[in-house]
């Protein structure tokens, strides 16, 4: 069994995002081999590709309003859902939230995340699972670039509507995935965020920050 902090520290190197360059992350600089190494070593354990290793487009956008909007999760207990490599979670506790939850459903990522918690010298709750569904009360939830699929995004959608519906703030970071539920959210902000060429179509990646907005508030 490869030890997934092990794993994450031998195939990554401490970067800082293109749009956040106060936070510093583990992440692979050479996209492609990392990808293909993750599946040749961990294919056959059924664990899902390395998406902790990169600044996504959306969690970049999503990290860069919190930093600069303080006031929008200062003294919140935060649910980073799909938190990759815990950038937007990081971004929240750095803002000032009360308390972070990172949650994730791949062993290596959560590795990830406390690794590149401690070198932002950031406090972070760690959940191993599922959570769509459940509701812990949080304040704010925070979902960067998760609409990729729509299994997924078919899952999420009606489990935003339940947290938002009993009063909960949800910020989405989005670059136009196909399955981004358009008819529910608000524009916030929109940010040119430079990503990885090899896994995108375009170097420059226009992302939205969007609010989720309640059944009463949709016209």
């Amino acid at each position: 069994m490869t030890d997934p902090a092990a794993f994450v520290r031998d195939n990554t190197e401490l970067l800082a995002p293109p749009l956040v360059p106060e936070i510093r992350l583990h992440l692979a600089h050479e996209a492609l081999r990392l990808w293909e190494k993750t599946e040749e070593e961990l294919g056959a354990m059924g664990l899902p590709p390395p998406y902790w290793a990169f600044a996504w487009a959306g969690g970049q956008a999503l990290a860069r309003f919190l930093l600069d909007r303080p006031e929008t999760v200062a003294g919140a207990t935060v649910l980073d859902f799909a938190s990759g490599s815990g950038l937007v979670g990081i971004a929240a506790a750095r803002a000032g939230a009360a308390r972070v939850l990172c949650a994730e459903i791949d062993d290596f990522a959560l590795a990830a995340i406390a690794l590149n918690a401690a070198a932002n010298a950031v406090a972070l709750d760690l959940a191993r699972g599922d959570l769509i569904g459940r509701d812990e009360g949080w304040d704010l939830v925070l979902v960067g670039d998760a609409f990729y699929e729509k299994p997924l995004a078919d899952r999420l959608a009606p489990w935003l509507d339940a947290v938002a519906g009993r009063g909960a703030d949800i910020l989405v970071g989005d670059p136009g995935r196909s399955y981004l539920p358009k008819e529910r959210l608000t524009r916030l902000s929109t940010h040119s965020v430079p990503v990885t060429r090899a896994l995108e179509d375009s170097e420059i990646k226009r992302t939205d920050v969007l609010r989720w907005t309640r059944r009463a508030e949709r016209r």
